[in-house]
């Protein structure tokens, strides 16, 4: 297998996007990727766009996505991975490369969930489970499948309401520094707090929006990247699992064993070490879609032990000069969840980071070169944790 770098990354602005087509927003982060890495359409051979079907008037969004760029009849398919799907859609264009069945490939992430009514919107995403079990019988919606495991958590282990909070504070506080954010307002503990009960113990502002938005990478074998820039980020391993469908085959709510497993993976196969990654780790970009999932992350991905990830927010370890700097785009709270794209999304944030081009003061301390991304589908039936080195 060969070794593969993303030498492109192009997003768009995260948010409500009434004024443009689903395909519009492709092609403005799919042609500043390729504007990025320095590639026309026609090179691109292979292309795994990430988009969830449900909200959107595109039946075959791949397909429209794929011309309207311009490129020239590639090997082409739409994955769909739930919140996953950005992450899914990197790695199969991964292993189209490292295979050598493409020496350039694009994987794209786009969604234009406002094009549907919000309440439509809400029933498709609370449909992300055992649908017959857990949404028509028990009426789940998706916030319920994760305050089952903040309740869950806050009585395990003794955090309150306002642990739980602080990841708010932080994301929309790296929010406020990014120009691609949903959005760019910081917010106190209080307003947090005082923000009404969506599914108890979570509040509004703990929870993700509904987003519209694309983003996209460029990836090119170790060969053809070596020709196109001098600074190629190198993808160094995709750790994948998944979980039950339904919720109530498992152990117990204080974790995802998808995201557990995953990580597992990928850490092995960089060279990490899992009781202390954050000490080879230099910044990291969790699935934050409800404030709870990302203290479950911290966890999972042994950033702290079980019981303590929320003591990491008390302490302010997962800011710009903690152990271990998490979501300085914001997140999927503050920078938005446009769910095919967040994947994506992620990965251009790392590439920012390892780069050193991320915007406004949220730029981390780059040590070792090394980066993760942490993306789960729904409550952890997917989960694809990825690592990024520029070595």
């Amino acid at each position: 297998m060969r070794r593969v770098a993303v030498v492109g990354i192009g997003i768009t602005r995260f948010g409500r996007a009434s004024d443009r087509t689903l395909q519009e927003l492709a092609f403005e982060a799919g042609r500043e990727a390729l504007r990025d890495a320095g590639v026309e359409p026609g090179e691109v051979q292979f292309v795994a766009v990430g988009n969830v079907a449900g909200w959107s008037s595109e039946s075959l969004p791949a397909v429209v996505v794929s011309e309207y760029l311009g490129l020239d009849s590639p090997g082409l398919l739409r994955v769909e991975a739930a919140c996953a799907s950005g992450s899914a859609a990197i790695k199969i264009a991964h292993d189209a490369v490292a295979s050598g069945a493409a020496d350039i490939a694009m994987a794209l992430g786009v969604e234009r969930m406002n094009e549907s009514p919000t309440p439509n919107v809400v029933e498709l995403i609370g449909r992300a489970g055992n649908y017959f079990w857990e949404f028509e019988n028990f009426g789940l919606t998706f916030p319920g499948y994760y305050a089952l495991y903040a309740t869950a958590y806050m009585d395990a282990y003794g955090a309150t309401e306002e642990d739980i909070a602080r990841v708010a504070v932080k994301n929309h506080y790296y929010g406020s520094l990014n120009p691609k954010a949903q959005f760019q307002r910081k917010v106190t503990l209080e307003e947090v707090l005082s923000s009404r009960y969506i599914a108890w113990p979570l509040k509004l502002l703990e929870c993700s929006p509904i987003t519209d938005g694309a983003a996209a990478v460029v990836l090119a074998s170790e060969e053809v990247a070596r020709k196109l820039t001098d600074s190629p980020v190198w993808i160094r391993a995709i750790g994948h699992a998944s979980g039950t469908a339904n919720l109530s085959k498992r152990p117990d709510f204080l974790g995802l064993e998808a995201a557990y497993r995953a990580a597992r993976a990928a850490y092995k196969k960089a060279g990490i070490d899992h009781d202390r990654p954050y000490k080879q780790i230099d910044v990291a970009t969790v699935h934050d879609c409800f404030s709870i999932a990302e203290i479950l992350a911290y966890e999972d991905l042994g950033f702290a032990r079980r019981g303590e990830g929320y003591m990491l927010l008390r302490e302010d370890q997962t800011y710009i000069g903690g152990l271990i700097p998490v979501n300085l785009d914001g997140g999927l709270k503050a920078k938005g969840h446009p769910i095919g794209a967040t994947g994506v999304g992620m990965a251009v944030e790392a590439v920012k980071q390892l780069t050193r081009r991320a915007e406004n003061g949220r730029q981390a301390d780059i040590r070792n070169g090394v980066a993760l991304t942490h993306n789960v589908g729904g409550t952890g039936h997917y989960a694809y944790v990825t690592i990024y080195s520029i070595d």
